[in-house]
């Protein structure tokens, strides 16, 4: 309600300034306690217990500087990043759009971000409590790119509860050729290689452009090479039908027009996978209805962020109170023994 109040204020605000300003809130607010692991909605992903399905996914909390007020308004997790090796600026302003009339956003960040050191530095200072991932990606001017997301992982192992390798940015150039037969399982086998017993699970953030035979491929390529979980996903580089003025900027789209793409890659790849490897739905998700849509067709967590652009700060009790009634309506005792339901 009070949010609704204000949006007209927020939303005159630049886009990046508005989010810089949430961050200021965040960290300025009393950090509230996480949900409890041991509620209705709690699941076992990855060996890790989720309170809840819903997670706030990377692209909000860059530089890791407000998970544990995150996790205090609801969310089950909270995914931190994408943070690369070194501190980089990212993209030429202006590079992020609110497209209000779809109720969706178009980002060109291009990984700004303060680097591992930084980050690593503000998560060893928290109080470890309530699930936070560290998705991981590569500098733009790097020569490595594999050596990159080795050095994230090993930087970001003993603060994170789990890892994300994101291939799937389209605003770092040539990154999304990652997501190819030979180059993805080349940066697989080195992270499989290179891992440790104690380190935390990774998962694998893919594209939802994707082409016939690729989810076969990344499916099997994540299962040999000890992949915990895949996130489908990321942002889109299509372009649905569209209202706003800011329609045809350069960038991922994100938000309520990407949940039709969203929604069908995810049965795609849950069609191969099964219960081999679990999934974690992204995209155009803001609604209770919505997320447990995206669990019925196969995941067992879920994410969102243009949503809480759109819907504030109240948005994740919103949903997890939401999902608690659906699970009952559709007669089912836990998350688990809905995912794939459909």
């Amino acid at each position: 309600m009070i949010y609704s109040l204000l949006r007209p204020a927020i939303f005159a605000l630049d886009p990046e300034r508005a989010h810089r300003l949430a961050i200021a809130a965040l960290k300025a607010k009393p950090t509230g306690k996480p949900p409890e692991p041991s509620g209705p909605l709690a699941v076992r992903v990855a060996g890790i217990d989720f309170p809840n399905p819903l997670g706030m996914a990377a692209g909000f909390d860059k530089d890791a500087e407000v998970p544990d007020a995150l996790l205090g308004m609801g969310f089950g997790h909270v995914e931190v990043g994408s943070i690369t090796p070194l501190p980089q600026p990212g993209n030429p302003k202006p590079r992020l759009f609110r497209l209000v009339e779809d109720a969706a956003v178009i980002n060109r960040m291009g990984f700004n971000n303060g680097g591992l050191e930084a980050a690593n530095a503000r998560l060893m200072r928290r109080r470890r409590r309530g699930i936070v991932g560290v998705n991981v990606g590569a500098n733009k001017e790097t020569t490595d790119r594999v050596a990159d997301y080795l050095t994230g992982i090993a930087c970001m192992a003993p603060v994170a509860d789990y890892l994300t390798v994101n291939i799937s940015s389209p605003n770092t150039p040539g990154l999304r050729g990652l997501q190819a037969e030979g180059e993805l399982e080349a940066l697989l086998e080195a992270i499989a290689a290179d891992r440790r017993a104690s380190d935390p699970p990774v998962f694998l953030k893919v594209a939802p452009d994707l082409e016939n035979g690729d989810h076969e491929r990344i499916v099997r390529t994540a299962i040999d090479n000890g992949i915990a979980a895949l996130i489908v996903s990321n942002t889109s580089i299509s372009r649905p039908p569209l209202g706003s003025q800011h329609a045809e900027e350069m960038g991922g789209l994100s938000g309520a027009p990407l949940r039709l793409l969203a929604l069908k890659q995810l049965r795609r790849f849950y069609a191969v996978a099964g219960d081999e490897l679990p999934l974690i739905g992204v995209g155009g998700i803001a609604t209770a209805e919505q997320a447990w849509e995206r669990i019925r067709a196969g995941a067992s967590l879920v994410q969102l962020y243009s949503a809480a652009v759109y819907r504030g700060p109240g948005v994740a009790r919103d949903i997890t109170a939401g999902l608690e009634k659906l699970m009952r309506r559709d007669g089912f005792a836990s998350i688990a023994e809905a995912v794939g339901s459909e």
